[in-house]
This record gives structure tokens, C-alpha cells and sequence, in this order.
């Protein structure tokens, strides 16, 4: 689980250029946490230094700054595929939320959100699960069912015990160092295999991998076992994309 209930301060990136969407954007964390979560304390800074620091693991990204938004994400999650991404977009554009979730964003809120709603999909994030508008995330599921049944039209991907053994911790929501720690193996060799579910699977991405894998006759027929209750070891909001309550946070 997250430092988020220990009460330890939580660095969170600001990807902003304009001084006053930057002030509106600090008054996110003038906010007083709910019960039960960290503080946040804001880093506000340039491309290239926010995505430089290791220490940072969660961004909040104004596209607003941005002519080309998904580009953005895209370039953040190739060199950051660890950083969590919180968007901050335009109102009304469900094909580019949509790609935004796609490609890894854990968060979307629209520009019109006040500071208590994006401050509560920060925390939501945290704690390990997605936030989005609704109808956003169900159009999504439907897509993403639809090509899972279609991919079972052939046959089922052939999965190694290892593999098995990485998808089992990807499904309780762990980092690649969380499962690198837990096989006794590099974390290297957990990309390697990420990417070989990836192909095996056809997932675009790890949100995509755990929705094809939601799939009862994909599980049953490449010998993955049924996490959609949660790892006990660790709380039910780490599930990841989410399958068992509270699985997806809407707006």
C-alpha cells in the first residue's frame, strides 16, 4: 500500500508553463487531506526537470499548456513509465480521454474541476485506483471486452510459469520493482516479461492487459488465476485498474 495513510508528505509534480494557471493549479494543495491521507506537497518546474527527478512519482498535467496533449503524455510515459499522470484537459472530448486512459493516464479531470475535485483524484490515484468520468470508463470496458472476445476467436496465448507468476502480481496492482523484489529477480527481466504478456496478450499497455485478463475464459484457458477479489496481503484499493470495489473512482 501507498505511504498515503502513514501520514508522510507525498511530492506531487505541477507540468504547467502559464503563472496563472500555475497559481490556480497551487491551490489544489491548499486543500486539507481527507481522512486517512497524506499531505501533498506541490512541485512545480520544467519539463525535463520534473521528469528527471526520481523521487517524483506522480505528475499533474495541465494540456492546457500544450498543443498537443496525447504527444505529451506519450513522451512522459516513455521516459517515465513509472509516474503516474494525473491530466488536467478539455471539457467534452471523449476519443482523447479515452486515449489518455489508454496510454497510462491514472487520472483525467476537466478544466472546469475546482481544486477540492482534483485534490480528491490525486488521493484517489494514490491509493491506487483510476479516476475518470463514468461513461468514459464504460465505453472503454466495452471496447477493450470486445476486442478481448475477438482475440479468443484464436488461439489462447501460452503463457510460461514465469509469466504467469508476473501477471498474477501485475493483477494486485504492483510496480515492476514490487514484483522484481517478490520473484528474487531483476527488474530488467520483469520488463522483458511485461513485454512478452503485452505481445502474447495483444494489449497496448498495462490498464489494456489488465482488462483483456478481466476475461474469465482468457484467465481459465492460459492457467491465470482469479484475482479480481484483491491480494489480502494488501488493501482491496491497490487492485490496480480495479475489479472488486471500489474498483474505478468516476467523477
Amino acid at each position: 500500500m501507498s505511504s498515503i495513510h502513514n501520514g508522510a508528505p507525498i511530492r506531487v509534480g505541477v507540468l504547467t508553463h502559464e503563472p496563472l494557471r500555475m497559481e490556480g493549479l497551487a491551490g489544489i494543495f491548499e486543500e486539507r487531506p481527507g481522512e486517512g491521507y497524506a499531505p501533498l506537497t506541490p512541485v512545480f518546474g520544467g519539463f525535463e526537470e520534473l521528469l528527471s527527478d526520481p523521487t517524483l512519482l506522480y505528475l499533474v498535467v495541465d494540456l492546457h499548456a500544450y498543443t498537443n496533449g496525447l504527444e505529451t503524455v506519450d513522451n512522459i510515459r516513455r521516459r517515465r513509465p513509472d509516474m503516474r499522470l494525473i491530466v488536467i484537459g478539455p471539457e467534452g472530448d471523449d476519443h482523447l480521454i479515452k486515449d489518455l486512459i489508454l496510454a497510462g493516464v491514472r487520472a483525467y479531470t476537466d478544466q472546469s474541476a475546482n481544486p477540492q475535485m482534483v485534490r480528491k483524484a490525486i488521493e484517489e490515484i494514490i491509493s491506487g485506483v483510476i479516476w475518470a468520468p463514468r461513461r468514459i470508463l464504460s465505453q472503454l470496458i466495452d471496447q477493450l471486452h470486445v476486442a478481448s472476445n475477438a482475440s479468443l476467436t484464436s488461439a489462447p496465448p501460452r503463457l510460461t510459469d514465469r509469466e504467469r507468476q508476473v501477471l498474477d502480481l501485475i493483477l494486485t496492482a504492483r510496480s515492476n520493482r514490487e514484483i522484481a523484489k517478490e520473484l528474487g529477480i531483476e527488474e530488467g527481466t520483469v520488463q522483458a516479461h511485461v513485454g512478452h504478456l503485452l505481445r502474447k496478450t495483444g494489449a497496448g499497455n498495462r490498464i489494456d492487459l489488465l482488462l483483456r485478463t478481466s476475461d474469465p475464459v482468457l484467465r481459465e484457458t492460459a492457467g491465470i488465476r482469479d484475482r479480481r477479489q484483491g491480494d489480502r496481503r494488501r488493501s482491496d484499493r491497490r487492485n490496480g485498474l480495479g475489479f472488486t470495489p471500489p474498483p474505478i473512482t468516476h467523477q
